[in-house]
């Protein structure tokens, strides 16, 4: 059995046995009573949030590669999401996902360099708007995290924001030019290639945003929507279990939050770890018995249905062979 087929079966045990688990340690005697009321126009109302995320994710692109001066299909846009969500899936900690865009933005015909330079902005910018988000999320909802204020929640925010902007900066500047120079020394040197062409593909990236400001504004407002609507996924689902006194704001406040912290899981796709943190983050707010299987609902809309679609488009596209050489070697 070939590496592709072995980490796709381990994904598929690890996603049945997650699942299984929070099912069942959630499960009480008011489940089956709350399911029974639950309304199925939820789950369609539920797929059409995912649907506009994606569409302002797909647009989002085709707007940063009108702004490199190169050109792509809304086709080729739709295959370069879904196989963003197909290898993300796939690695620890989504990195597959930057691969999978490099992948077809180069099958598109845009050039290697300016390929890693538009992953890289999308990633940033997404960041970027979650980053943004905290201090108003800290300042609504006490008590997020069990165990941590909100004031040391909103000093690391406050700290990671001026962290990210003193890298901008630097980069954009050359103040990070020698420092980053002599980490590559320290480092062998297959990482040291890596080191310098990351950091030249980040330097890259600053500067394309700092090019055309308007069009970013843009696209940083495209990508604030294509999160908050995938997002709105799980309200969807609460209304479709009869809940409609939620506080709404401290809701999509959480989803927020919990996808901020996805961004740094080493596990697959933040397999584990995202549902572990919904059924801690949601446990007050979804009806008795329907923490569990709504968090698995919700990862199934939003990630594992993206993920097999971009598994078609990623072996259309390429091939099992071509995957398995080239990908996940």
């Amino acid at each position: 059995m070939n590496k592709f087929y072995k980490r796709f079966l381990i994904l598929i045990v690890l996603v049945l046995v997650i699942s299984g688990t929070v099912i069942y340690t959630t499960v009480d005697i008011n489940t089956l009573k709350n399911l029974t009321q639950f309304k199925t126009w939820s789950i369609a109302l539920a797929i059409l949030a995912v649907s506009l995320g994606l569409f302002f994710d797909g647009s989002r692109l085709m707007h940063l590669v009108k702004i490199s001066d190169e050109k792509i299909t809304l086709y080729q846009a739709v295959q370069v999401v879904f196989g963003n969500y197909f290898l993300a899936l796939l690695t620890p900690g989504a990195t597959g996902g930057a691969v999978a865009q490099l992948m077809f933005l180069r099958h598109a015909g845009v050039p290697t360099g300016k390929a890693a330079v538009l992953v890289i902005v999308r990633t940033l910018l997404s960041i970027l708007f979650l980053v943004l988000c905290m201090p108003f999320i800290f300042m609504h909802d006490a008590g997020i995290v069990p165990g941590i204020s909100n004031d040391t929640l909103m000093a690391i925010t406050l700290t990671a924001f001026v962290v990210i902007i003193a890298i901008v900066v630097g980069a954009r500047r050359g103040y990070l030019d020698y420092l980053v120079i002599r980490i590559a020394r320290h480092a062998k040197k297959e990482r040291r290639c890596k080191i310098i062409a990351f950091y030249r593909d980040t330097k890259s990236a600053i500067a394309l945003l700092a090019a055309s400001p308007k069009a970013m504004l843009l696209v940083f407002a495209e990508s604030g929507l294509n999160l908050l609507c995938i997002y709105a996924i799980v309200p969807c689902l609460l209304l479709g279990l009869g809940v409609t006194d939620a506080d709404w704001y401290s809701v999509m406040g959480r989803m927020i939050f919990l996808n901020m912290l996805l961004y740094f899981t080493p596990t697959p796709g933040g397999s584990g770890i995202a549902e572990g943190g919904f059924v801690l983050l949601f446990s007050d707010t979804v009806p008795a018995g329907t923490v569990g299987i709504i968090a698995v609902c919700w990862r199934l809309i939003a990630e594992y249905i993206p993920f097999f679609i971009g598994l078609y488009y990623t072996l259309t596209v390429f091939g099992r062979d071509f995957l398995n050489r080239q990908l996940l070697r």
